[in-house]
């Protein structure tokens, strides 16, 4: 039975890894389920208080990541608050109207359609900030992962 849930756990892990790529899937919840599990199944002696302050702050830090780092694409290409709005809805409606590469293609649309209807941009430009977005989103889902890894080996490590 141990290992059934031992399986559990690191199932939940990995859905925290594929929700870098499907923002729908919120990581951090299927991270915490993890610990959680491993709680109720195992023990939670190991889990501190200093365990639950690290790993909330790793929280902080997933969530910080996810929106600093499409800012900065965005604004870094000459976007401006439209163009980040527009970003996050294309990355969370991209994957859904266009299955595969509506991930990098979302963003990238969301920028441009707000860039050229807030802020009246010139197509040039609007590409531009779309570009920014795509780095962005990369950059964010480069982060996030090497957080996810650092909560995930800090958990291997005091258990």
């Amino acid at each position: 039975m141990e290992h059934f849930y031992w399986s559990l756990i690191i199932i939940l892990f990995i859905v925290s890894f594929v929700g870098l790529v499907y923002p729908i899937i919120p990581s951090v919840l299927f991270l915490i389920a993890g610990f959680l599990l491993y709680g109720f199944v195992f023990t939670f002696d190991e889990f501190n208080w200093l365990f639950w302050v690290i790993q909330g702050l790793f929280v902080v830090l997933l969530f910080g990541a996810d929106y600093l780092a499409n800012m900065i694409g965005v604004k870094k290409f000459g976007g401006s608050k439209a163009g980040i709005w527009g970003s996050t809805i294309g990355i969370i409606l991209g994957p859904f109207v266009i299955p595969v590469f509506g991930i990098l293609i979302g963003p990238f649309l969301g920028a441009i359609i707000a860039e050229f209807a807030v802020n009246k941009k010139e197509w040039k430009e609007a590409v531009k900030i779309g570009f920014g977005s795509v780095i962005g989103f990369i950059s964010s889902v480069v982060t996030k992962g090497i957080i996810q890894i650092i909560m995930i080996v800090y958990f291997f490590l005091v258990i």
